[in-house]
């Protein structure tokens, strides 16, 4: 059972937990964590959420997931990451892109998604062989490029989660400068 750390809509620690469905139940702030694992050919990780999944089932995405309660933020996706593919990143390798502020209604559930998005990057020299997907969370993996993300934005392909993100344009503009050190 998740426990979250309840925030305020400035996103600080209010000192109040809740479980994570009485926070998505009742649209709680809380924090989310999520990474762009880019390969040494400036390919992109990205993984199908397990079928069972409440949200976004069936739909390829980055990895992250929740913030527990007491956890940072840094800590939380590293954890996901091990958790989710079977890898631990370490922690001076991860870099923070920003810090994003969303409300998500969730089509078709009870849920309210009020989180605080830390989106992080990190280079990867791993193939897809490498990877030990938790199955109860993903269901399979994938590297693609920048210019698949860009067409799939292009066709609001509802098969990735990431064509509804606002903020994609300066992610992928974060992206492409982190291709041309590889």
């Amino acid at each position: 059972m998740e426990i979250l750390d309840i925030l305020d809509e400035q996103g600080n620690i209010t000192g109040k937990t809740e479980k994570r469905a009485i926070v998505h139940e009742k649209g709680l702030w809380h924090t989310h964590v999520g990474i762009w694992l880019m390969n040494k050919k400036g390919e992109l990780l990205f993984q199908k959420r397990a079928e069972t999944k409440k949200v976004n089932p069936n739909k390829w995405t980055r990895t992250g997931g929740h913030v527990d309660s007491g956890e940072t933020p840094l800590h939380a996706i590293q954890r996901e990451t091990e958790e989710e593919i079977g890898v631990k990143i370490p922690l001076d390798e991860i870099e923070l892109i920003d810090i994003k502020k969303e409300e998500i209604n969730i089509p078709n559930t009870e849920i309210i998604n009020r989180h605080f998005v830390y989106n992080y990057f990190a280079k990867v020299d791993y193939k897809l062989k490498d990877y030990t997907i938790d199955t109860e969370e993903v269901s399979d993996i994938k590297y693609i490029t920048i210019e698949e993300i860009k067409k799939a934005i292009e066709n609001k392909d509802e098969n990735y989660t990431f064509t509804r993100n606002k903020n994609m344009n300066e992610i992928i503009k974060f992206l492409e400068n982190k291709r041309k050190d590889i």
